[in-house]
Formats: structure tokens, sequence, C-alpha cells
């Protein structure tokens, strides 16, 4: 096997062959139970995720992204100034992409809302995802796509926050905090695993590139930044009460 082969199965950019994955194994003296186990992974990445058919208007790297969201325990998010997309209603993510004009063709628009709305299913669906999502006041007051939108958006934080006691922590950092380190800064998320031998990963989003970051050292330093931004933020009562006022202010 050559190296360049290793470091594409090492770094999900290929599926090892069952054949080459049994002599690895056996190089490397693995006990029988995780070769049973590390065979039966194989196997199931033969599978497509539903993220595959959309290759032809995302990254590569945007679709792993896709896929580690698809196959974690635990997201943490950070969002400054717009709703974070896992919590987007359907009107709200047709705006935010048809806002980024510069970035995106028109054409591809009602694809890329249908991905936004797919992705939901892994707070709703029947092992949801355990999802902290920190963002700024800011986000309650940009109209994305005008008041109505807007409003609606609001309403459905305010259902998620009900429907979701148990999976889901939406916390926003009001206007009146101090400075933090988060203050300013992109959209970034942490991935938690559901195996301990699975590290956590990081994910940065900017206006015109994205960045999956395994270092560790990294993911540490964008976890740290994240719990001191959640320090500053409102807990789950204060966040609907925000939310409402904010509402009686569009109505």
């Amino acid at each position: 096997m050559t190296q360049n082969y290793i470091s594409n199965v090492e770094h999900g950019r290929r599926t090892i062959s069952e054949d080459k994955l049994t002599q690895l194994m056996d190089v490397y003296g693995l006990p029988d139970e995780e070769q049973r186990e590390l065979i039966a992974l194989r196997r199931t990445c033969e599978g497509r995720g539903w993220w595959a058919r959309y290759s032809g208007i995302y990254s590569a790297e945007l679709l792993r992204f896709f896929g580690y969201e698809h196959g974690a325990e635990e997201i943490r998010t950070y969002e400054h100034s717009i709703v974070s997309g896992l919590l987007q209603t359907e009107s709200y993510a047709r705006a935010v992409h048809r806002g980024d004009g510069a970035n995106l063709r028109m054409s591809e628009v009602e694809r890329r809302v249908a991905v936004r709305m797919r992705r939901k299913d892994r707070l709703l669906g029947d092992d949801p995802l355990r999802a902290t999502i920190v963002m700024s006041e800011a986000a309650l007051h940009q109209q994305v796509g005008g008041t109505a939108i807007l409003e609606e958006q609001l309403r459905h934080l305010l259902d998620l926050i009900d429907r979701c006691p148990d999976t889901l922590d939406l916390r926003v950092i009001p206007f009146t905090a101090g400075s933090f380190g988060a203050l300013g800064s992109s959209t970034f998320h942490v991935l938690t695993f559901p195996s301990p031998r699975l590290p956590r990963l990081a994910w940065q989003e900017t206006a015109v590139s994205t960045d999956l970051i395994a270092d560790q050292a990294m993911v540490a330093q964008y976890s740290a930044t994240f719990d001191e931004a959640g320090t500053f933020a409102l807990d789950r009562h204060a966040t609907g009460e925000l939310i409402r006022e904010r509402l009686g202010k569009l109505t």
C-alpha cells in the first residue's frame, strides 16, 4: 500500500477494502473484538449517505461535515448574526441562501434549502442529536427575508425549545454582555461522537471558506472559546423570554 493510499483512508477520503483492512489489522496486532468491530464499520461505510446525492453543489469537505454531523452524538455551535442552520425554518433558510448571490448560483437555492431541512432530522428524529447552540442577540434582530419571515423564525425557535427540552439547549448572548473571545468571530461547531475512540472535531465557516479541524490542540481551543461564550449567554428560560420580547416588538 502506498503512503498516499493510507493517508486517504486516514482522512476519510477513501474507504479501505476489507482485504486491505484485514492485512493492516494483522500488522497492527488488533484484538479479535476490535477487528470484528472495524470490519462491521467498514461494511456500514459501503452505504451512501443521503448527502452523497448533493456532490454537484457542495465540496467534498462540506459533504464530509454533513456525514460527521449525521453520526455525531453532540454538537456545540456558536453563531453570531443569523439563526443557526439546524434551527432555521424553510423560508428563513431560503432567504439566507438567496442573499448569498456572490457565492451561490440561484438555480441551486432550492436544493440547498432541501439539504438544510434534511439536516434538521438529527434534532427531531428517533435518536436526536444533543445540541447546545449559543448565538448573539443580533440574530433576533437581523431581518433575514423581512419582518414576516423573521417573526415565523422566532416562533419556530420557541417551538423547538418546548419540543426538545432534553436535547436542545438554545442560549442567546444579550447585547448587554461584555466582550468575550468569540465576539465577532465566524460560525464554528465542535462535534463529539458516541465512541470514545473517535476524537472531537471542529468546523469553522467564513464567508468564502470552510475548514474541518482535526488537530486536537486546536479543537480544544475552539471548545474553550465556546465554553467562555456560554458564560455570557442567558439561560434557557431567559433566552425564551428574550425571544418573546423581540416577537412582541415585531408584531
